[in-house]
């Protein structure tokens, strides 16, 4: 095996024992089966599941995380090659042409045995990575992501370094997790993202790795939501601090049903009126915080000004003649008032937006300095 097969010398003493064990069982499992042909035996126990207890059964589970499907294929077919290159010394020459045909039977059957010990191995770290992921996902949402749970993370291939966003929408109907999950891994990564993915009730939420602009990630995945909004929540740092993508995800995706008409997907920024409006104290705080302070801040005029705009209807000759300026003066200021909250009085949506963040820094009475 060394001579034959280089990654056998790069294997640990530990680990060329078991593959030892390996063939030692399945030559010992040809002569028993053999020896039970020949003496007139019932079928002979040659299958694929008496074969993978009896000749890899030999070695801990564990090998198969340490050599590959394709090693243990050479491995096979070189033991294979060996047997029946010595087949002529050890056997009578009337017994030759019947000894090949059952080695080549019996190497048949090792490699269904092979295929399922591998399969097994794999359906069973797929189960566990599952449940490793639901559990990653559900402590991102739940803000307990710790040190233990981004080892967690690395161990399921999570290798994003940077920006990180979350995705929620509902979970499609008539879909397995499985084949949901590994569609959205598989745009992610076509995308250049990592992807981690759990169902919390009928919502599917996405975790993505390595966001550069939030709205451009989510869509390289909406397709895999099922119907309804889908919302994606603000970039954060990191996986340890995507809780707060996750938490403005979530309330702005109960809050969404207040927008019909809101584009799929959604940032969670968009749906700041409804989520104040529907008693989310983080959107009110941001609403205050980020539009109404800075216009309080600001020269007075510009609070002033998008009051009377918002009170004329958006007219800016009514505005004008209210504040007692020129049409122009208007204008300026409605470029002022985008600049400085990044809304713009100019549109409609934007302009609840602005309206509803005045009303709650009213009655908030907070100033400036506060």
């Amino acid at each position: 095996m060394a001579a034959e097969l280089p990654w056998f010398s790069t294997l640990s003493a530990q680990h060329r024992s078991w593959v030892g064990l390996i063939v030692q069982a399945g030559i010992r499992g040809f002569v028993d089966w053999y020896d039970a042909e020949s003496r007139g035996a019932d079928e002979p126990q040659a299958n694929a599941g008496t074969l993978a207890s009896s000749v890899f059964g030999a070695a801990p589970r564990e090998l198969t995380g340490v050599i590959t499907l394709q090693q243990t294929v050479e491995l096979v077919r070189l033991s294979i090659a060996v047997v029946e290159a010595n087949i002529d010394d050890l056997v009578d020459p009337d017994d030759v042409g019947d000894v090949r045909s059952a080695a080549l039977r019996y190497a048949r059957e090792v490699a269904f045995a092979t295929a399922e010990v591998y399969a097994r191995a794999a359906e069973s770290r797929g189960a566990w990575d599952a449940r490793l992921e639901a559990l990653v996902v559900d402590s991102v949402v739940r803000a307990e992501a710790d040190e233990t749970v981004l080892s967690r993370a690395s161990a399921l291939g999570w290798g994003a370094h940077g920006d990180v966003a979350v995705v929620l929408g509902a979970v499609p109907p008539h879909r397995s997790e499985v084949d949901v999950f590994a569609a959205v891994r598989r745009s992610a990564h076509e995308a250049g993202m990592d992807a981690l993915c759990a169902t919390a009730g009928d919502r599917l939420v996405v975790v993505l790795g390595g966001v550069s602009e939030p709205h451009k990630a989510a869509g390289h995945v909406v397709e895999h939501f099922g119907d309804g909004p889908v919302v994606v929540g603000p970039v954060t740092a990191d996986l340890s601090h995507a809780h707060a993508s996750a938490r403005d995800a979530l309330s702005a995706h109960r809050a969404a049903l207040g927008w019909p008409e809101a584009p799929r997907p959604v940032g969670s920024l968009e749906l700041l009126p409804e989520r104040a409006l529907s008693g989310d104290g983080h959107a009110r705080r941001h609403l205050v915080d980020e539009v109404y302070l800075p216009l309080v801040g600001a020269r007075g005029t510009l609070l002033e000004t998008l009051t009377a705009w918002l009170a004329h209807g958006a007219s800016i000759e009514g505005t004008a003649r209210a504040l007692f300026v020129h049409p122009n003066t208007v204008r300026y200021r409605l470029r002022q008032i985008e600049e400085l909250t990044g809304w713009s009085p100019t549109k409609p949506r934007d302009a609840l937006i602005l309206q509803i963040a005045v009303i709650l820094g009213r009655q908030s009475g907070r100033t400036p300095r506060d």
